[in-house]
């Protein structure tokens, strides 16, 4: 019996010391090492200056505002859809924000955890509009871009069997060539996310009212963080920002008024920004640590707005990324 509970402490410790390892490493190192795209326009791409902005970025900075204290302590690292994983797995990153499709493939056979999505998208087309293609059916025979080692690239595939449609992909390992060969005309059209193919027509198009995205998406792409399996601790943290983003959102609460908000009488609100109950602690964290993550870059909707929607080049409607209440699948989990 003795042996049995020595075993059993043991192993609890080890698992307890595993699960929080990523979390001890970011504090020791006092830097978040955060992996995203090499350059998707809103999600995560370099401005002029090499600063890095988008949705994903924000992510990361509000990650590191409520593990370190400071929104400031990031460190990116450009992945391609061939070495994102992989970065993940060998601890090159400590998280993966790279607008990532989760699959049960991915979800089952790769050591990593899916977070909660964080955005619904689905795979869409873009053509010239002086091309004279209004659906899918006038791709048929046509050259498509697409990019290695996506959800993308096989998807094409499957559609064009199952609706007898032969297009003819050309694949590239970079996203940015990809880009200058469309653009190039090359192709006679590109796929990717929908929001993808809206932010790569916005920025890099030469004239983007030469170009047109089809109406028709043909997968379902819900786009989330990733991390590593038996790192529970780092993964709760990682999913609880995300419902504390959507929370916030839900509650009213901004990266302008957070402070004034820790006053507020509203139970939820006060677990929330941490001026009541123990929340912060079960994580490894300050209580207040929420209050860091929204002060960073806002809740959800301010975080969608500024960087995909109506604030920001894209223009993207909320649709599905609205909170539940206004017709969308954002739904936060309740802080108690």
């Amino acid at each position: 019996m003795k042996r049995m509970i020595i075993a059993t402490v043991l192993l609890a410790a080890s698992v307890s010391g595993a699960a929080a390892a990523t979390l001890d490493t970011v504090k020791q190192r006092g830097m978040l090492v955060c992996g995203v795209s090499t350059g998707f326009a809103g999600f995560s791409a370099p401005d002029s200056q090499g600063n890095y902005k988008g949705l994903d970025v924000d992510y990361c900075r509000a990650l590191a505002a409520g593990v370190l204290g400071d929104a400031g302590k990031v460190r990116y690292v450009a992945l391609t859809a061939q070495n994102r994983f992989t970065a993940l797995q060998s601890g090159e990153v400590d998280v993966l924000y790279r607008n990532s499709t989760q699959t049960l493939l991915r979800g089952v056979t790769l050591g990593l955890r899916q977070g909660p999505v964080n955005f619904y998208d689905g795979q869409g087309f873009v053509v010239r509009r002086d091309s004279g293609v209004k659906d899918l059916k006038g791709l048929n025979g046509a050259t498509v871009c697409v990019a290695q080692g996506t959800t993308h690239e096989v998807t094409l595939g499957d559609y064009g069997r199952a609706n007898g449609i032969d297009w003819r992909p050309l694949v590239f390992d970079r996203p940015d060539t990809m880009l200058q060969t469309f653009f190039g005309g090359r192709c006679d059209a590109m796929t990717q996310d929908a929001s993808a193919l809206a932010g790569s027509v916005t920025t890099a198009a030469p004239n983007p009212a030469d170009y047109s995205v089809l109406p028709t998406t043909i997968s379902k792409e819900p786009l989330g963080p990733f991390t590593r399996n038996g790192d529970e601790v780092w993964s709760d943290i990682v999913a609880w920002l995300h419902y504390g983003l959507i929370e916030a959102e839900e509650l009213g609460v901004t990266a302008a008024n957070a402070d004034e908000m820790t006053k507020s009488n509203v139970p939820a609100i006060q677990r929330l920004l941490g001026s009541a109950g123990d929340l912060g602690s079960r994580l490894g964290l300050d209580n207040k640590w929420m209050l860091q993550a929204i002060k960073a870059g806002g809740n959800y909707g301010e975080i969608f707005e500024r960087n995909v929607g109506k604030a920001s080049p894209l223009k993207l409607d909320r649709g599905l990324n609205a909170t539940w209440s206004k017709g969308g699948l954002m739904y936060a989990l309740p802080f108690k």
